[in-house]
């Protein structure tokens, strides 16, 4: 009897074991795949303000602080821009100098947090960049996608997507340029956006549906005037654009792909969210699994990649923790005749053209010319 007692002890120890780790899997799972649009990554360091002065900011010293190129800095209720570290300015040991473009909202107050974002723009082309634009309502799989449409005169758009942790703002940093160029530019939310509908279980499935959305915008386009389309997507909307370049019903109508950060590990991306929400690393690939489980996402999306048939220009760099830059490096490989890979150093996740706007707009503008 006592054998007996002592084995249900044991299985009933088991059993609770077991149940709590497949619930704190499930709640990291959760907490990595409820990145908010418009917040901070769980990657991203918050910084405080030490000082500011007329064309200067004091931060914490830290990695995020000495990144090279231009970048958001965004708090609570303050966006600013930011451009390079001001090496010659003086400073205590603990802290950085960089550059102070301008406030766009709000006030930069000593001891505020803040961190860095890739979106220098706000609010909408018209205000942030004195683009002439209209909003537009794009018919998708859960209900009415807003969107902003810049009028050009080509015939091919460029369907502008962002990722994980950004909104549509995200394009404004490139709009100018592609506006130059004189492609039309539709920019659209998609699911969990603000003024979008929910995912139906409230996660982001890191483009495995909400490429769907993506598919509507290029049958958007289509039914107003577009003859063909460029995808150009940052993180998950970079996963987007591939989905819907192996799976649209219009993928014929795709004329090239531009990956700024591509998403191309989920696992790995998940795990690195799951991480940065400080998840023991034993939970790790319980959360992997809890994911995979609740979102229905392919594990490998190997398949897919290997059916790309349009050219393709990548964005991405060593330094990018949330989406490995060497997967990046084995699509280029895997296509030399289809994919260029344009290497970027120092940048983070979604934050290629941040780093040195100039040399990505000039291999922008390579890749874009045959298809004009």
């Amino acid at each position: 009897m006592r054998t007996v007692r002592a084995t249900a002890a044991a299985v009933t120890v088991a059993l609770a074991a077991g149940a709590a780790s497949v619930a704190a899997g499930r709640f990291a799972s959760g907490a990595a795949l409820k990145a908010a649009p418009g917040r901070p990554l769980p990657t991203e360091p918050r910084l405080t303000v030490h000082a500011t002065a007329a064309g200067q900011v004091t931060l914490t010293r830290h990695l995020a602080a000495l990144r090279p190129g231009t970048y958001g800095l965004a708090g609570d209720a303050t966006h600013a821009v930011v451009g390079p570290v001001l090496d010659s300015a003086e400073h205590s040991a603990d802290t950085v100098v960089r550059r102070l473009e301008r406030v766009t909202h709000g006030t930069l107050e000593r001891r505020d947090k803040v961190w860095f974002t890739p979106n220098l723009h706000v609010g909408n082309p018209r205000d942030a960049l004195g683009l002439d634009h209209t909003d537009v309502d794009i018919p998708g799989e859960l209900g009415s996608l807003p969107a902003w449409f810049v009028p050009g005169v080509r015939d091919t758009w460029v369907i502008a997507v962002h990722g994980l942790g950004t909104t549509r703002e995200l394009p404004m940093n490139v709009m100018e340029f592609l506006h130059r160029q004189r492609f039309p530019v539709l920019a659209p939310a998609y699911r969990g956006d603000r003024g979008a509908p929910r995912s139906p279980d409230g996660l982001n499935h890191l483009g495995e549906t909400e490429w769907r959305d993506l598919d509507a915008a290029i049958r958007y386009a289509m039914s107003h005037g577009a003859g063909r389309v460029v995808l150009y997507g940052w993180s998950t909307g970079a996963a987007m654009a591939l989905r819907a370049a192996a799976h649209s019903g219009l993928r014929g109508r795709i004329s090239g792909l531009i990956l700024d950060s591509p998403v191309l590990d989920w696992p790995t991306t998940l795990r690195a969210l799951a991480a940065a929400h400080r998840t023991p690393g034993a939970l790790l690939p319980l959360a992997v699994r809890a994911a995979q489980g609740r979102t229905g996402l392919d594990r490998d999306r190997t398949a897919e990649r290997a059916r790309l048939t349009v050219p393709a220009l990548l964005f991405h760099g060593p330094d990018d923790t949330l989406a490995p830059w060497e997967h990046s490096r084995r699509l280029a490989d895997a296509h030399p005749n289809l994919v260029a890979l344009h290497t970027v150093r120092g940048a983070p996740h979604s934050a290629m053209w941040n780093a040195d706007p100039k040399a990505y707009e000039e291999a922008l503008r390579r890749f874009l010319t045959p298809l004009m």
